[in-house]
């Protein structure tokens, strides 16, 4: 296939690399340090959270919020609820980790979690913990998930990595309505750092606890009154403060070389969500009547690709053999239903729900890059059509 209009496209520009080559002449420090800290600051700022951790990676982020929210005592009961549509790191976590995941299906409207079900699950089986996904960049049903966590006291994590810059219709950003959210810097998401993650809270125990396991279970992040702290409680000599783990953590850091990208990358993140939504909303005008897509009401959706459902499988299969006869790359709907995986099914059997089996076996994605133009979009949406 000979693609001229790929699914994403790298927001890391020739600008960036030359300033990374001329920063890598001064021959600075590679490893964590002093930027890593500062990229820290400049997302919490832009998103709107009191503290930001940068890892590795989306995957990484959900897996150091996933433990975290274990070692601070907030999953006590093991049961947590996990979406069938995101991605397998939004899950894989709970299971690596002995938890007990319920899988709850997928909302007909923003194809996130059925906010319906959650509520059956939570009068059934009261879990402790429940982590959904922001589908695509399209903002979830903020006012009934805050309701539900106030009714059922549950501890709420946010994987909002495919979903960066994308914001409710007052303003707040998504990501900033959990007890905990994770975020990718992957190519083909909305930023990019070459690999890179983040996490964020309002919560200074769980921040503490997030700095300590990302970095092996070591104290040198903390502030110093709280490194202090554990130095005194803890009964440590001098000699062994500097490699002295006070949790099993693991090494989830990123680098400064990858935070030198994510600086100059936040610079433009106004910019590409503004180029995206513009994107998305053409979609969603060219082909409504056509295929059925995410509802987001009057909110601010930022997405990575634009998702839509066929009709049918045959339909699909009809769609995407246009697609690629015009060199329009395409691919399933996110993951499909996840609870249709080899990865769950060997453990807890098939997971059949109406929603989440209309998006696995009909969704498809298209491109959506900041770079697209009006022409590119009625281009595809004709292709999609048949009109071409």
């Amino acid at each position: 296939m000979n693609i001229k209009y790929p699914l994403a496209k790298e927001t890391i520009n020739e600008e960036d690399i030359n300033a990374l080559c001329d920063w890598l002449k001064s021959y600075p420090r590679l490893t964590k340090g002093a930027l890593t800290s500062e990229v820290e600051e400049e997302w919490a700022k832009y998103i709107g959270t009191n503290y930001a951790v940068f890892n590795n990676s989306g995957s990484s982020a959900n897996l150091l919020m996933i433990y975290t929210a274990i070692m601070c005592g907030k999953i006590k009961n093991k049961k947590i609820v996990v979406p069938s549509v995101g991605w397998v790191t939004t899950i894989s976590p709970a299971i690596q980790f002995g938890l007990d995941p319920i899988m709850c299906g997928a909302c007909p409207k923003t194809f996130g979690m059925d906010l319906d079900e959650l509520e059956k699950i939570c009068e059934r089986d009261k879990p402790d913990a429940v982590i959904y996904v922001q589908v695509l960049g399209v903002p979830h049903h903020r006012e009934r998930l805050l309701e539900l966590k106030e009714k059922y006291g549950f501890f709420l994590m946010e994987d909002a990595c495919a979903a960066l810059g994308a914001s409710y219709n007052d303003g707040q950003m998504v990501g900033t309505i959990s007890d905990m959210s994770s975020f990718s810097f992957y190519f083909g998401h909305q930023l990019s750092t070459i690999e890179g993650g983040m996490v964020n809270t309002d919560d200074k125990e769980l921040y503490d606890m997030l700095l300590m396991l990302r970095s092996h279970g070591w104290g040198k992040d903390l502030t110093q009154d709280t490194y202090d702290k554990l130095i005194e409680d803890n009964d440590i000599d001098d000699f062994h403060k500097p490699f002295t783990f006070f949790v099993a953590g693991f090494n989830l850091r990123s680098t400064d070389l990858q935070a030198f990208l994510g600086l100059r990358q936040i610079k433009k993140a106004e910019w590409v969500a503004e180029r995206r939504n513009k994107n998305h909303l053409l979609y969603a005008k060219l082909l409504d009547g056509y295929v059925r897509y995410q509802d987001w009401g009057d909110h601010n959706p930022v997405s990575i690709s634009f998702g839509a459902l066929a009709k049918s499988k045959e339909h699909r299969t009809e769609i995407v053999n246009r697609l690629v006869e015009n060199g329009i790359e395409t691919r399933i709907y996110s993951a499909g239903n996840l609870g249709r995986h080899p990865f769950w099914v060997k453990r807890y059997g098939v997971y059949e729900e109406e929603m989440s089996d209309k998006i696995h076996s009909c969704g498809f994605f298209v491109p959506n890059y900041p770079e697209m133009t009006e022409e590119d979009v009625h281009f595809i949406c004709k292709v999609i059509k048949g009109e071409v």
